[in-house]
């Protein structure tokens, strides 16, 4: 036998290891893998920095061949990524803990992800174009084109759609019917491109339809999608203009508006400006998905896998689908690809300092399994639909969406297409952690907590929530279900909602709120949250709203400034403590605190301070008997009266005229509460200004009430 030479095999041992290490990129040297993607790469590269990929496709199997038990980070660097196909990445493209994937922003550099194809060949319209408005006559733009887009974009964002002037629907309309008034419609010769913007009936959904057909004489249009509601007017704003008619060319009037006429290839717009047009090409841009058994008891989620410092932009705006189930109050619709980042199906994922901004849909969406996932401090601005949606399963046994974090982020300008997409909304979906986001300048609600209520248990088919839930895990509830019977099948439960700051929610739809819970399970806590400047000139809004048979739901130690109509609305046994109302502007309404649907056994109303600076006010407004029952209210709900909840402690003081708490309390104490409430000054530093901190020598302090520190409020430089 041939004796090894020890020295000899570890000298080969060595050198052999010294090649191998050479003859690798030096990107997987490193401890942790590097890899490099760059709009000037070449996909035939290695994807070092030196060779870089040319696409997130390449770049993404790369990372299938390398991972293992380090982690792996895929650099981008600056300039624009357009897509023409969403990027899936699914069960193969996670990481593990201790081993995350990440793809992120190589620093100092912005990458920005688009679908946005630019438009090329214009030439100005010269001849006669019928129907244009006189106006748009020889400022028109035409191109040639072969897709079809529902958005479009130049360098200052997104271009409006020709839009017409609104109108008031006359009555006898459907779902698929709308009755219009004399002129209105037009039977266009587009029409399979026009498309209705209607708000059918209620004052806080918007629906976008496209036509059938339209009968000029009989003045009937028929849509092609049913609407929500009945397209008649508007319930309790019969003055308002609810209807709208876009991608009309007869309604191209004003500089940046586009009509698109599929029938002809032809794309027409009168330029606000001489930057690149661009149409985008997908909805979602990023898709993680893990194995989803939409009928199954288990869902395998991808995991560890984190995007960070990223440009999301210019994805198209979503349509409604006949089949599509609805989910009250938001209608971004159950489980849909409308987002331009979404989660269907992740754990321990992280969507970290991106910016998401001018697109048609919302930015980020985590569907049904998602759980211990991350978003936080990004950037989200200008879009059409919503900012963050969480969103399980419907009412069932599958509890999969939870205790994920939605932390320090800036959301603002969103619902611009679909106004009734709020800023941040939880649906079916637990035990979250929502804190420390700015969220502004919405056109419906800031943020919603909603589940299902317990009357659409009563049915197995209809609309709205009734369609999600899984009947087949539920089996069989009493003719009459009680909120115990259904409560296991609410998991919009134990969110921790707090340090949020929100203001111009509610800028053009009715019936909503800054905050807003219905029909969501128990546990909610809505705690330090600084709501302000709501200031939208319509009644039907509050700033804290319980609705839709919500209970067990904790409303303490906001700050409620300026705004307009109601303060805060409780209902049932939910607690409110420790707030601050302040200024709610009137009219309408200036109801500082309303109580609505009895009996609020159990429920606490302790240590707030209702802090009038205008009139008229009304401390706690309370609804008169108006049903047949003089126990109940027009609607049949029980009455609810403040004497039946815990109410004590709490201070309510007039600047204007200190008689009216005085006399509010004296009507309060008669009826046995509020008997150590006093109507007294709570010194504040400077409540003119907006400053509710207490002067040492504040009365509010020996009553126990703490005082609310708004520093803590709102986007904060780095998590605690």
């Amino acid at each position: 036998m041939k004796r090894v030479n020890k020295n000899n095999h570890s000298l080969l041992f060595l050198v052999v290891a010294v090649l191998m290490m050479f003859s690798m990129p030096a990107c997987y040297a490193a401890e942790n893998y590097k890899i490099y993607v760059s709009p000037q790469g070449n996909d035939a590269n290695n994807g070092t920095i030196e060779k870089p990929f040319q696409t997130i496709e390449r770049a993404k199997m790369e990372v299938r061949k390398i991972k293992g038990d380090k982690s792996v980070t895929v650099f981008l660097r600056g300039g624009t990524y357009t897509l023409s196909k969403t990027v899936v990445f699914g069960m193969e493209d996670s990481g593990k803990e201790g081993a995350t994937i990440t793809y992120a922003a190589y620093p100092g550099e912005t990458p920005i992800i688009s679908s946005g194809k630019e438009i090329k060949g214009w030439k100005k319209v010269t001849g006669t174009l019928s129907g244009l408005p006189k106006e748009a006559e020889g400022k028109i733009m035409v191109a040639d084109v072969s897709s079809k887009f529902r958005t479009l974009y130049d360098e200052e964002g997104m271009l409006p759609r020709a839009k017409s002037a609104g109108f008031i629907p006359l009555d006898g309309g459907g779902r698929d019917r709308l009755h219009f008034p004399k002129g209105k419609l037009k039977n266009w010769s587009n029409i399979e491109d026009v498309e209705i913007l209607v708000r059918p009936h209620h004052a806080w959904i918007m629906n976008i339809l496209p036509l059938k057909s339209v009968d000029e004489k009989a003045q009937i249009a028929t849509t092609s999608i049913d609407a929500t509601y009945a397209m008649n007017v508007l319930h309790f704003l019969k003055d308002t203009e609810s209807c709208w008619v876009e991608n009309a060319l007869e309604e191209l009037n004003e500089p940046g508006e586009w009509v698109l006429n599929t029938k002809e290839g032809k794309l027409y717009l009168w330029p606000r400006n001489e930057s690149t047009v661009v149409a985008p090409q997908l909805t979602e841009l990023i898709l993680v998905e893990g194995k989803i058994n939409k009928k199954g008891a288990e869902d395998i989620p991808v995991r560890y896998l984190n995007f960070s410092g990223l440009t999301f932009t210019q994805g198209d705006r979503y349509q409604v689908a006949a089949n599509d189930e609805g989910l009250q109050h938001d209608w971004d619709m159950l489980d849909k690809a409308n987002a331009l980042v979404r989660f269907r199906g992740t754990k321990n994922c992280v969507i970290e300092q991106c910016h998401f901004l001018n697109s048609g849909s919302g930015a980020i969406r985590v569907d049904l399994y998602g759980q211990e996932n991350k978003i936080s401090d990004n950037h989200i601005e200008h879009m059409g639909g919503g900012g963050v949606l969480l969103c399980g399963y419907g009412p069932g046994t599958k509890d999969v969406n939870k205790n994920n974090l939605v932390y320090n982020n800036n959301i603002h300008h969103v619902g611009k297409i679909y106004w009734h997409s709020p800023g941040i909304f939880i649906w079916q979906s637990g035990e979250n952690r929502i804190a420390n986001n700015l969220i502004h300048h919405t056109n419906y609600t800031n943020l919603i907590i909603s589940g299902c209520m317990t009357e659409f248990f009563k049915r197995k088919s209809g609309r709205e929530l009734a369609r999600t839930i899984r009947w087949d895990e539920i089996g069989k509830l009493p003719v009459e279900p009680t909120l115990e019977d259904v409560r296991p099948y609410l998991h919009t439960r134990n969110n921790a909602i707090e340090a949020n700051e929100l203001h111009h929610g509610m800028e053009k739809m009715g019936d909503g709120n800054a905050i807003y819970i219905r029909g969501a399970g128990a546990g909610n806590k809505i705690t330090r949250n600084y709501i302000h400047d709501m200031v939208a000139p319509m009644i039907m809004q509050c700033a804290i709203r319980t609705d839709g048979g919500q209970m067990d739901t904790f409303i303490t130690e906001n700050l409620i400034y300026n705004c307009v109509s109601q303060g805060i609305m409780l209902k049932l046994n939910n607690v409110c403590e420790n707030n601050i109302v302040a200024n709610i502007i009137a009219p309408p309404r200036g109801y500082y605190l309303s109580v609505r649907e009895g009996p609020l056994t159990g429920a606490v109303i302790k240590k707030n301070i209702f802090y009038s600076m205008g009139q008229p006010t009304e401390f706690i407004n309370e609804l008169k008997p108006g049903g047949k029952n003089t126990g109940e209210d027009a609607r049949g709900r029980l009455i609810a009266m403040s004497k039946e909840a815990d109410t004590d402690f709490n201070i309510y003081y007039s600047s204007v005229d200190s008689e009216l708490g005085k006399t509010f309390l004296t009507t309060q104490q008669g009826d046995g509460v509020d008997k150590n409430s006093q109507s007294i000054d709570p010194l504040f530093v400077d409540p003119e200004n907006g400053d509710f901190r207490f002067k040492p020598n504040s009365p509010a302090l020996k009553m126990g009430i703490k005082e609310i520190d708004i520093s803590k409020i709102g986007l904060q430089n780095k998590e605690k």
